[in-house]
């Protein structure tokens, strides 16, 4: 039995992994935080998410749970997630995270703290999403450079990082399928007269409205045909549910930095 912590547990993704835990054998809701000041804290957290009393209450930081647990769960926001990090790592705890907005630096300080813990980083969590990386590697190895490569998603209004996580990992793998440089080659915005569009470079569009909670669309298009891949997510239940299998998945793993093809057994 792995017990886990949820940090942002009032939130929309922190109560969904929260709601969904009682589900899995294997699983002990052990803890549940927010960040210090938040109005909810001091409440079961049960009440708060909708599935009745569990007789936890939401504490104030990770402080408060970090030693009655062996693992924790973080969507939260880059620097909540780096702090809850560094003292998982410090206490010898794993992680699942799914925080989306990291940049370069940010991703080598987790890989450092992930020397001492085995964690889980991924942009998506969702099985599909990371089927569709692996397929999205074989169709522009095939492809080569024949076919113009633009990558479209779609998020809520409050979304705060830009484009997506999955977006950029989508745009990684085809890059690196291709041996391109993605800094050198990704095209992030269109306006004006840009002149023709050069063959190497992949667009990466961004829409923000709504209550869209994720859609991914990849195109190859070539002169006479296009092919378009689209996934898209009608729940955050789709990322809970994969969080909590990263979450069963590392027990007993040895200290390390891993994602969900690592999870799902597809590399």
């Amino acid at each position: 039995m792995i017990k886990i912590a949820v940090a942002g547990a009032a939130g929309k993704m922190g109560g969904r992994i929260t709601a969904l835990s009682k589900e899995y054998e294997g699983i002990q809701l052990a803890g549940v935080f927010e960040r210090k000041g938040h109005a909810d804290i001091g409440k079961d957290i049960g009440t708060l998410t909708g599935i009745g009393e569990l007789g936890i209450s939401l504490s104030s930081g990770i402080g408060e749970i970090i030693d009655k647990v062996d693992l924790i769960i973080d969507f939260t926001s880059v620097e909540a997630t780096k702090e809850n990090l560094k003292i998982a790592s410090n206490k010898g705890k794993a992680m699942v995270i799914g925080t989306t907005g990291f940049s370069r630096e940010d991703l080598k300080e987790i890989e450092a703290l992930a020397k001492t813990i085995p964690c889980v980083l991924a942009s998506n969590m969702s099985l599909g999403v990371n089927l569709l990386l692996k397929v999205l590697q074989d169709i522009a190895g095939v492809l080569g450079d024949d076919y113009d490569i633009e990558i479209v998603e779609a998020h809520h209004r409050l979304k705060k990082d830009a484009p997506s996580g999955t977006a950029l990992k989508m745009a990684q793998v085809i890059a690196d399928a291709l041996n391109r440089n993605l800094e050198e080659v990704a095209v992030y915005a269109r306006k004006g007269i840009i002149g023709q569009r050069t063959k190497k470079e992949i667009g990466i569009q961004t829409v923000r409205a709504g209550d869209i909670v994720g859609e991914h669309t990849v195109i190859f298009g070539g002169l006479g045909e296009r092919i378009e891949i689209t996934h898209r997510a009608s729940s955050r239940d789709t990322f809970a549910r994969g969080a909590l299998k990263a979450a069963l998945w590392l027990a007993g793993k040895p200290s390390g930095l891993y994602d969900m093809q690592n999870v799902l057994g597809l590399r």
